[in-house]
C-alpha cells in the first residue's frame, strides 16, 4: 500500500511542514490543482485565492480504480480512522 496526499500549496509550505513533522511519505503538491479538478474536489469560491479543495480521501486499487471515496462537503468533515481502516482491510490484496 502507498499513501499519497495530495495538497494544493505551494512546495516551499510543504517542505516546511515535513521538516517540521518528520513526514515519512511523500506529498504530491499540486500547484495547477489539475489532481484535484480531475477528482472533482476542487472548489471554486472567487478569487483564485480563494479556492480551495474538499478534504476527501481515495483508496485506488492497483489496476487505478476507485475502490472508496470520501469527499466532503465542508472543511472540518474527515472521514473517522475506523472508517478508513475498514475500506483497506476490504481492498484485501488488491490494493
Amino acid at each position: 500500500m502507498q499513501i499519497v496526499p495530495v495538497v494544493a500549496q505551494s512546495p516551499e509550505a510543504v517542505k516546511r511542514y515535513i521538516e517540521e513533522t518528520g513526514l515519512r511519505f511523500n506529498i504530491l503538491v499540486d500547484e495547477s490543482r489539475k489532481v484535484l479538478k480531475a477528482y472533482g474536489v476542487w472548489r471554486r469560491i472567487g478569487l483564485d485565492a480563494w479556492n480551495t479543495a474538499h478534504p476527501a480521501v481515495f483508496l485506488i486499487d492497483r489496476s487505478g480504480k476507485i475502490r472508496y471515496s470520501f469527499v466532503a462537503e465542508r472543511q472540518d468533515e474527515y472521514p473517522s480512522p475506523e472508517e478508513i481502516d475498514r475500506a483497506i482491510q476490504e481492498l484485501g490484496d488488491g490494493s
